[in-house]
C-alpha cells in the first residue's frame, strides 16, 4: 500500500468534458439568423461535423502512407477500411440535412454571405492528399494563412496513389519509372504504361490486389459523396447560384465524373 504523502502528489486525471473540451466545442455552433431561425442550428452542427471527419480522414490518410513506406500491407488495408466507414457516415449524414426543407434553408441562407462550402480547405487538402491537384486553389486562401500553408504543403508532397505505387514496386511489380518519379505537384492521371502493371496485380497477387479494390471503394466513396451532395443542392437550392459566388448544383456536377484512381477503372476491361 501505498504511503499517503504518495497518492496526494499522483497528477489528477481530465474529466471527460475536460478531455474533450466539450465546453469549448459547445460554445462554437453561433447562429447568426434574427430569432435565430430553429434549422440554421442543424445546418452548422451538421458541417462543423463535416469539418472535424475531414481532419480525422487526413490523418487516417497520412498513416496509411506510412504503412505502405513501411510495407505494412495487413495494416494498410485496415486503415483503409476505417476511412471507407468514415466516407459512409459522412454520406449517411446528407440524409439528415435533406430533412430541411428548401424554405426552412432559405429562411437564414442570406447570413451565409460570402460563406460558402466551397472554400473549406481542409476538403481542397483531402483532394491534393488523393492525387486531383490544381495549383490555382491556392489562390482562394490568403498568403501566409494557416490554410495556404497547408495546401502548399499538400501540394509539394506525394498523394497516396505515388504511395502506393512504391509499395508495388517493393512488393515485386514491375512499375515503370516514370510512374514512379513523375511530378508529384500535378494531378494524378492515367497511365497506360501502369496498367499491364495492374493487370499482373490482379491475376497473379492476391492480397496486392485486394488492396487495389480497397482504392477503388474509396474512389467510389467519395464519388457517392459527391453526388449525394449535388442533389441535396439540387432538392435544396435548385437551379440558384451557390454561396460564395459559386454556381452551386452546375459547378457540383462538373466534379462527379472524375476518379482519383483513373488507371484502377480503366483496367476493368482488360481483365
Amino acid at each position: 500500500m501505498r504511503p499517503h504523502s504518495e497518492l496526494a502528489i499522483l497528477p489528477l486525471m481530465p474529466s471527460y468534458p475536460e478531455y474533450l473540451k466539450v465546453d469549448d466545442l459547445l460554445a462554437l455552433q453561433r447562429p447568426l439568423s434574427e430569432g435565430p431561425e430553429h434549422d440554421e442550428m442543424l445546418f452548422i452542427v451538421i458541417h462543423q461535423v463535416y469539418e472535424l471527419w475531414f481532419k480525422q480522414v487526413l490523418h487516417e490518410l497520412d498513416y496509411l502512407e506510412g504503412l505502405l513506406a513501411r510495407n505494412d500491407g495487413p495494416r494498410a488495408g485496415h486503415t483503409l477500411k476505417r476511412v471507407l466507414t468514415i466516407l459512409k457516415v459522412m454520406v449517411a449524414q446528407l440524409d439528415i440535412l435533406e430533412t430541411m426543407t428548401p424554405l426552412e434553408f432559405l429562411s437564414f441562407r442570406d447570413r451565409l454571405e460570402a460563406g460558402s462550402g466551397f472554400q473549406s480547405h481542409q476538403f481542397r487538402e483531402l483532394e491534393f492528399a488523393l492525387g486531383l491537384k490544381d495549383a490555382r486553389v491556392l489562390t482562394r486562401y490568403p498568403a501566409e494563412s494557416a490554410a495556404r500553408r497547408n495546401l502548399e504543403r499538400r501540394l509539394a508532397a506525394g498523394t497516396l496513389w505515388d504511395a502506393f505505387l512504391r509499395f508495388l514496386a517493393a512488393n515485386g511489380i514491375d512499375v515503370p519509372k516514370a510512374d514512379l518519379e513523375r511530378d508529384v505537384t500535378r494531378r494524378v492521371e492515367s497511365s497506360a504504361e501502369l496498367r499491364p502493371a495492374l493487370v499482373e496485380v490482379y491475376r497473379h497477387h492476391p492480397s496486392l490486389a485486394d488492396l487495389c479494390e480497397r482504392l477503388v471503394d474509396l474512389d467510389e466513396g467519395l464519388m457517392e459523396w459527391r453526388y449525394r451532395h449535388v442533389k441535396m443542392v439540387q432538392r435544396t437550392i435548385g437551379t440558384r447560384r451557390g454561396t460564395g459566388g459559386s454556381t452551386g448544383a452546375e459547378y457540383l456536377m462538373s466534379t462527379l465524373d472524375q476518379p482519383v484512381f483513373p488507371d484502377l477503372w480503366a483496367i476493368r476491361t482488360e481483365l
